[in-house]
């Protein structure tokens, strides 16, 4: 009788450490819908758990501390606001080549209609001189030039 009381006490004894050998595994399913089961799923990327501890035994993203998933968010955060800044900035730039080679083709186009241009200085008007004629169609096709083709990277 005391060699099955003693069969038995071991046994109850052992009975956490082979609960705690047993295999848990977690892994998040395509919803993100995180699963714990015995069994290890198959294709799926899955981490084993200690069931004693709960802390898994591989490294996952998932695992980062409240904080430094805080942290995390409010970088990418500010990564997207850079980003979108940084479009905005190229946008009105945009905006402002298609003005400027808008106004450098129309005056082009006044230009070579052969007309006389006048204009206005200190209050008074007065008529170009053909030298400033040519000197305004330079001016005009080095604006248009620059504007009114693709934009450089390095702009």
């Amino acid at each position: 009788m005391t060699k099955k009381i003693l069969a038995l006490a071991v046994f109850v004894l052992a009975m956490p450490i082979l609960a705690s050998a047993q295999s848990v595994y977690k892994w998040t399913d395509e919803n993100g819908v995180t699963h714990f089961g015995d069994r290890k799923p198959t294709g799926k990327q899955s981490e084993s758990v200690s069931v004693r501890t709960g802390k898994g035994s591989g490294s996952s993203s998932s695992s980062a501390s409240p904080q430094q998933q805080v942290d995390q968010m409010e970088q990418e955060q500010a990564e997207v606001e850079q980003d979108e800044k940084v479009s905005a900035v190229q946008e009105a730039r945009r905006k402002q080549r298609a003005a400027n080679c808008d106004t450098a083709q129309t005056n082009l186009a006044l230009i070579a209609t052969g007309s006389r241009i006048k204009v206005q200085e200190d209050g008074e008007e007065r008529y170009l001189s053909e030298e400033e004629i040519a000197q305004k169609r330079e001016q005009f096709e080095k604006i248009a030039e620059l504007n009114c083709g693709e934009e450089d990277a390095s702009s």
